[in-house]
């Protein structure tokens, strides 16, 4: 396989699942409600907050080049208006660090959680939103943006239509913030951060039409506050996109669903940068929708089937939006580490080949660089390349760390 130059080889994270005490955010008390559907909470989670110095010059020893991590609007702005200068400097301090060991930062602006004071408006479905997503924008590059080279708005903005389809949920007949578990975590979620059940909307919850609308006009005025205050830092989004694979007389649903979770965004991604494409899976649809995995499939940690050759058909349709395109996340939850290095090696073949037929593919970054909090299912799915000791902190990387690390050190050797 040949990469380009300037090809960037990357892992990720985000802020709720590596950094750990982030109590400002509407997850935390969705963690600790009674009755929750998060199976443990997030507590320290890799204590990254403390420790970005040292996981960066982990990166960096490996081979990496790049390094997607987020900023969390509950510590920059853990009330409404109100900026932290030291969150602010803390973040300043891991994009010096970035930089000082040769990464390539990608910084991502809102991964999943929200300030606590968000819901009392009413979350994700409250039409003021985006005007104050925008200013925790403007704020932050104001400040950092001569430090930031690539920039997402929102993390998997079309999360809603694809959790939406995934549980049959009808956008125009949804309530409101719709029902997981019924009320019994909803009610004391919703008194620990001082509103009503009906106004709280988190953004992995929020799966109503109207939330989806604010959820692209909030990327929207969040690209031109960024451009007003850091011009050179270049503006995208990502999106969750799978590789739909219909069965005779299913094409047409599959089509449906393609344009819900893609085609539905093109008009917000007008003006964008680049596009960040985030693939784990295919998914089969038969003529009532998205079918159970197929009996005899092999399953990751996370419950979905391994296949890492979705990657290729993703990110040749999603070329479709004329922008350049960077995997912002693929990864494999897995115990087995052999496992994830063939998950690793048949996702680049598939990268390679749509290189090789024009794609315009900028970066590959890997989710993700920790074995973290992954939400709802707690700390047992390891996606990581590098183990982490719950108990000590203690990093070990894993086979599959050195592996494509060594991919990334080769191809700067063949380039150089």
């Amino acid at each position: 396989m040949t990469f380009p130059d300037t090809f960037l080889w990357g892992t990720a994270t985000a802020a709720h699942q590596v950094e750990g005490g982030n109590t400002a955010s509407d997850f935390w008390a969705m963690e600790h409600a009674p009755g929750s559907l998060f199976a443990e909470p997030s507590g320290d989670a890799c204590d990254h907050y403390r420790l970005f110095r040292d996981d960066l010059a982990l990166l960096a020893g490996l081979g990496f080049t790049a390094y997607r991590f987020s900023i969390e609007w509950a510590r920059v702005e853990p009330e409404d208006g109100v900026f932290s200068r030291a969150a602010i400097a803390h973040y300043r301090d891991v994009l010096a660090a970035c930089h000082e060991f040769g990464l390539t930062p990608m910084v991502t602006l809102h991964h999943f959680t929200s300030p606590r004071w968000l819901m009392r408006y009413g979350g994700w479905e409250y039409a003021g939103t985006p005007e104050r997503f925008a200013a925790y924008c403007r704020a932050v590059l104001a400040e950092l943006g001569d430090s930031v080279p690539y920039v997402c708005t929102i993390n998997e903005a079309n999360i809603g239509p694809l959790l939406r389809g995934m549980l049959g949920i009808s956008g125009d007949g949804a309530p409101v913030g719709i029902d997981l578990g019924g009320q019994d975590w909803r009610r004391p979620a919703a008194e620990a951060l001082a509103t009503t059940p009906d106004k709280l909307n988190p953004f992995l919850f929020t799966f109503s039409d109207a939330g989806i609308a604010v959820v692209k006009q909030a990327h929207m005025a969040a690209r031109e506050a960024i451009r007003a205050v850091s011009p050179a830092s270049q503006v995208g989004i990502t999106l969750s996109l799978q590789d739909f694979q219909p069965l005779p007389g299913a094409t047409e649903i599959a089509d449906r669903m393609w344009a819900e979770q893609f085609e539905e965004y093109l008009p917000a991604l007008q003006g964008d940068d680049f596009l960040g494409v985030q693939n784990y899976c295919r998914a089969r649809i038969g003529t009532e929708g998205i079918l159970p995995q197929p009996a005899d499939a092999e399953l990751t940690q996370a419950g979905y089937e391994y296949y890492p050759q979705a990657l290729e058909p993703v990110l040749r349709r999603a070329a479709t939006a004329g922008l350049p395109l960077f995997v912002t996340e693929n990864g494999i939850a897995t115990a087995d580490d052999d496992r994830r290095v063939a998950f690793i090696e048949t996702a680049l073949d598939g990268v390679g080949r749509a290189l090789a037929d024009g794609v315009d593919i900028r970066g590959y970054f890997y989710w993700s660089a920790l074995d973290n909090f992954e939400w709802m299912l707690g700390y047992t799915p390891r996606f990581g390349l590098i183990a982490v000791d719950r108990e000590t902190q203690r990093r070990t990387p894993k086979n599959s760390a050195y592996h494509l690390g060594a991919v990334a050190g080769r191809h700067r050797r063949i380039r150089s």
